[in-house]
């Protein structure tokens, strides 16, 4: 997909960042929908600066600079407020909060990101309880990219080496009906509007509240 003659702000990062990131900007450009799950991170389009720079103090990004790296995905996360902007709906798992990546202070700001950012309206974030009960799929991140024709679409999923895309009917069906699986086993979506009243049903929001109070 880096080979093709698509054109994007990614461009001028050719060379400079990983053909999968340059895959990544210009699947998410013409999505109209991503559905994003992750165990053990926050997903890339919600990280703050501080959080990246935590996660590439550890692994040096292959074939790019750290800055690269980290202007690469910062301008990646444009995608939320652009034109048209895609629907965003995450799931993220009560582990992936809880890691410590740059310590407590980077982590508080984090979360407090992840609350201001569900205040867009095409940004929904749900967060999977450890008390949820678990099954097959819950331990494996993966990103459904739904571009304007839904047969079209295409799921990526990390691995350490390269990343797997997953483009068949059958695949897409499959991660289709996991994510509706995994949003309906998670806590209601944050909304930060909530009334104090509403505070006392268990809710995404409510769980990040008490990391926060801990923090």
């Amino acid at each position: 997909m880096s080979e093709s003659t698509g054109k994007g702000w990614w461009s001028a990062y050719q060379g400079r960042v990983t053909p999968h990131a340059l895959n990544l900007a210009e699947l998410e450009t013409g999505a109209v929908g991503l559905r994003s799950y992750e165990p053990l991170l926050i997903p890339g389009l919600f990280q703050t600066e501080e959080y990246i720079r935590a996660l590439f103090g550890d692994v040096k990004p292959k074939h790019a600079t750290t800055e690269d790296a980290i202007a690469f995905r910062l301008e990646r996360q444009r995608t939320l407020v652009g034109e048209n902007a895609p629907a965003v709906h995450a799931v993220i798992h009560e582990a992936a909060l809880h890691m410590q990546y740059g310590g407590p202070s980077v982590m508080r700001r984090q979360l407090l990101h992840l609350i201001e950012l569900s205040r867009l309206a095409n940004v929904t974030i749900q967060v999977f309880p450890f008390r949820a009960r678990t099954f097959l799929g819950v331990s494996t991140p993966f990103l459904y990219v739904r571009p304007a024709v839904e047969e079209l679409a295409t799921v990526v999923l990390e691995h350490p080496n390269e990343p797997i895309y997953r483009d068949t009917q059958d695949q897409l069906s499959q991660y289709r009906m996991l994510f509706d699986r995994l949003k309906e086993s998670a806590l209601p979506p944050i909304v930060p509007s909530t009334t104090p009243e509403a505070q006392a049903v268990p809710s995404s929001l409510l769980l990040i509240q008490h990391l926060l109070y801990d923090l």
